[in-house]
């Protein structure tokens, strides 16, 4: 198996492992809702079993920012430009980087400065990755091999992004942490296809 299976293998686990986080909250914490409370929620400074939750988080967004290092090297045997990739690699560092030093603040709630860059830096990934989607298009669109993963980066795009908008709106409310599901869940389906690609084409 060579390395870029490898880090593609790691791409795929990933999203497995958000995905389990969630999951296991609404099984481990008292009275969490996966169709009210966000997941940013489970590892708040005083969340229930906090170390858990935060631990699969940091592994799962370092696994992504192993799999994004490569990425440029794993897609098209390298060739076109590295700009796609070097944004998830950002994305996906900035992700680490809120898991370990910006929780939400007691409650779930925003309203220290860690509580206030945990949002700022939420968003600001989720617009790179928005923006490398577009740009892994242009970069896949006339390989063989590739178009169909490069349609597919582009019609993702903007269905995140409305998915994005559209969480802006549920915020706060009692259906906030189901829209964010729907949200998070084409991000990490995202990944894993990026990642099954990988695999499949080396």
């Amino acid at each position: 198996m060579n390395i870029s299976k490898m880090l593609a293998i790691c791409g795929m686990l990933s999203p497995i492992l958000y995905t389990l986080l969630w999951i296991l909250g609404g099984v481990l914490v008292p009275g969490y809702s996966h169709i009210r409370d966000d997941v940013s929620s489970l590892i708040a400074v005083d969340a229930y079993r906090r170390s858990l939750f935060q631990s699969f988080i940091i592994i799962s967004s370092s696994l992504l920012l192993i799999f994004f290092i490569g990425l440029h090297w794993g897609v098209n045997n390298g060739n076109g430009s590295i700009v796609g990739p070097v944004l998830f690699i950002i994305s996906s560092f900035i992700g680490v980087l809120v898991a370990i030093f910006f929780p939400l603040d007691a409650g779930g709630e925003i309203t220290s400065l860690k509580g206030k860059m945990h949002l700022i830096l939420i968003v600001v990934s989720g617009v790179l990755i928005i923006g490398a989607m577009v740009l892994m298009f242009f970069r896949l669109r006339l390989t063989d091999g590739w178009r169909g993963f490069a349609i597919y980066s582009l019609v993702s795009a903007p269905v995140t992004l409305i998915l994005v908008i559209v969480m802006g709106f549920f915020t706060g409310s009692e259906y906030m942490g189901l829209v964010e599901r729907f949200m998070v869940s084409k991000y990490q389906l995202y990944y894993f296809i990026t990642g099954l690609m990988v695999f499949l084409r080396n």
